[in-house]
């Protein structure tokens, strides 16, 4: 089945769900819920006699079959580790199936609710699991997933931006202007740190893929794992002013110290890092726009006033890279 970019998943209805599942020998009873997911398309599906099952039904043409697996593999070894990950069931030694073109995987369903990030507790356990990752996460190197750069992450979606028509002549040129700088001032941070090793990470560690359960952080959704510096792994669990954001990263540091050294070095990459995901967010966003879910999901983004917004953000990050919180 050759499936169309623009509506990637018409082809995925409730039948081919079940059909999938059912392939590898487990008896659908028949209820799907569709779960929270717009890159993939996500469900809980109900076996009969046996707990329910999470189908994960990767978007096409997104990552090749190599970058999944080396996704799989990471995911079991950090299982293997005692941490607690929701990793892909296997079936014969396999865990990446594919069926009528799209290629899938079941996972175990698990419950959870965000972690309290107000909680010195909390903060310090995050710290001790996310060292744990990266101890795992720095024995190799990934081949098929993606490095964290300027380049991938910033120079380029800002230039798709620049061409996909979605920036109003009323802020085109100051975006395009802010966008420039910001991105000028994010190679200069990155030079002057100098040469980053890359651990195996998360790579989009933030609240939503943490389900917090009996005070254990469990680790959902590695889709996004790539190579790049410890601290991407922690800053998204930041929020607030200047003062909250400082004290919640020495509790994280205190944590993640007791297993690995932590990374008080790169805490100046912050801001950066921050400023390449707000690029590359957008970017995400407007190349996928073709796709229903996603004007459903961010009805906002096609406002004018959204773009004034984002545009305001970017001169905030300019302004806080030039004078980081974090020094």
């Amino acid at each position: 089945m050759s499936e169309s970019p623009e509506i990637p998943y018409a082809q995925l209805g409730p039948d081919t769900v079940i059909d999938a599942v059912q392939s590898l020998g487990h008896d659908c009873d028949g209820h799907i819920l569709p779960l929270n997911s717009y890159e993939n398309r996500v469900y809980r599906v109900g076996i009969e006699d046996a707990a329910p099952l999470v189908a994960k039904f990767y978007r096409p043409g997104r990552w090749s079959d190599a970058a999944i697996q080396e996704e799989h593999h990471f995911t079991q070894e950090l299982a293997g580790a005692d941490l607690s990950v929701v990793a892909p069931l296997l079936h014969d030694g396999q865990s990446l199936f594919h069926w009528q073109g799209f290629g899938f995987a079941l996972f175990p369903c698990q419950g959870g609710r965000a972690p309290e990030l107000s909680s010195d507790d909390t903060l310090r356990q995050l710290g001790r699991t996310l060292a744990r990752l990266h101890v795992v996460g720095a024995r190799q190197r990934f081949h098929h997933r993606p490095q964290l750069d300027s380049e991938r992450f910033g120079h380029e979606p800002l230039r798709f931006l620049a061409a996909s028509g979605w920036l109003q002549d009323s802020v085109r040129d100051n975006f395009l202007c802010v966008g420039r700088a910001l991105l000028a001032e994010i190679d200069a941070v990155l030079g002057r740190h100098g040469p980053i090793t890359p651990l195996r990470l998360h790579g989009d560690c933030h609240p939503g893929n943490i389900l917090w359960r009996d005070g254990v952080a469990h680790f959902v959704d590695l889709d996004d794992c790539m190579g790049g510096p410890a601290i991407q792994d922690l800053w998204m669990f930041l929020s607030g002013g200047a003062a909250e954001q400082r004290w919640q990263l020495e509790r994280l540091l205190e944590g993640y110290d007791e297993f690995r050294d932590a990374p008080w070095h790169e805490r100046h990459l912050i801001e950066a890092l921050r400023s390449l995901r707000l690029l590359h967010y957008h970017a995400w966003i407007a190349r996928r726009w073709s796709d229903p879910a996603f004007p459903r999901a961010f009805p906002w983004f096609a406002e004018a006033r959204h773009w004034e917004d984002v545009l305001v953000q970017m001169q905030e990050q300019l302004a806080a890279m030039r004078e980081p919180m974090f020094e």
